[in-house]
């Protein structure tokens, strides 16, 4: 979570990641500023079928359905998480918005009852074509733990996914910038 929230970014929280709750629920918004442009980043988050690409923690996903809202993930976790897998279904696929969501359906995890919606927005970032990514989610409180402890875990894993999309992310544009100047 970045500690200073700029203008821009508290009006698409406002716009984009405000989320109704019952009382057995925690939410939250995270951001990730990546120093790569908006469509490097978007190839990556946009792509329901292959979470893997920039998720460590996915071992492998299989779809039903092709890629459009509706469509089914089975995804396999990587071991060390307290899970092996999880059914979601895409909610959101927003190309001219930059908007992607998902709902965890299932799975052998105590994720309950969990939405999370990732946003992209273009941001200049040392001069040069960069991209601000928020995510927000809301999930039931497991029985058994605390708001404060659910909200750690939750934040724990999309901080760990957003530093690895901005590596992925960072690095293919490094690459799309390298082959362009070679040609």
């Amino acid at each position: 979570m970045s500690s200073h929230i700029s203008d821009g970014e508290t009006e698409y929280i406002w716009r984009y990641h405000k989320h109704e709750m019952r009382e057995n629920q925690c939410s939250s918004v995270l951001s990730k500023q990546i120093k790569a442009p908006l469509h490097v980043v978007w190839s990556l988050v946009r792509r329901f079928d292959q979470p893997q690409k920039y998720k460590p923690f996915v071992q492998s996903c299989t779809i039903q359905g092709d890629n459009t809202v509706g469509s089914i993930r089975e995804v396999s976790v990587k071991s060390g998480l307290p899970a092996t897998t999880s059914t979601e279904r895409l909610e959101i696929l927003d190309d001219e918005q930059h908007i992607f969501s998902v709902k965890i359906l299932g799975g052998d995890h105590r994720l309950k009852n969990y939405w999370s919606k990732i946003t992209l927005h273009p941001e200049v970032i040392d001069g040069r074509s960069g991209t601000m990514v928020l995510e927000s989610y809301v999930v039931d409180i497991p029985e058994g733990n605390t708001k404060d402890e659910t909200r750690y875990f939750i934040e724990a894993l999309i901080k760990c996914n957003l530093k690895s999309l901005a590596d992925v992310s960072e690095k293919l544009a490094f690459q799309y910038h390298t082959e362009f100047l070679d040609r």
